[in-house]
């Protein structure tokens, strides 16, 4: 297993992050992504919060199980000391049919 990268970020650093980031999202591991986020960790999606890394594993799970064939796309955005930010898009076809693409912007705060 590669070592995370750790601020502060250089440009190659931070893209390995986002990269890292993105892999440990498309392996569909519920379990190894919620590893990524804080334990108190709190998300909100649309209309529902999750809080804690087994709320986060019960939601990917649900949202997997959902959204068949899901793939997230990472591109770094911006960088700048501790922090990255980055453009999210991701496609998926539904267990009834085909969901449209979305586009997000978020940050990857480091842990550690």
């Amino acid at each position: 297993m590669t070592r995370p990268q750790l601020p502060p970020f250089t440009l190659q650093s931070a893209i390995e992050k986002v990269r890292l980031a993105e892999n440990g999202w498309n392996s569909r591991n519920p379990e190894k992504v919620a590893l990524a986020y804080t334990v108190d960790s709190r998300w909100r999606h649309r209309a529902e919060f999750v809080v804690g890394r087994p709320a986060i594993e019960a939601f990917l799970t649900r949202k997997w199980t959902r959204e068949l064939d899901y793939r997230l796309i990472k591109e770094l955005w911006a960088f700048a000391g501790n922090r990255i930010a980055v453009r999210l898009n991701s496609t998926t076809t539904a267990a009834t049919g085909s969901v449209p693409t979305e586009t997000k912007t978020g940050n990857l705060k480091p842990m550690g």
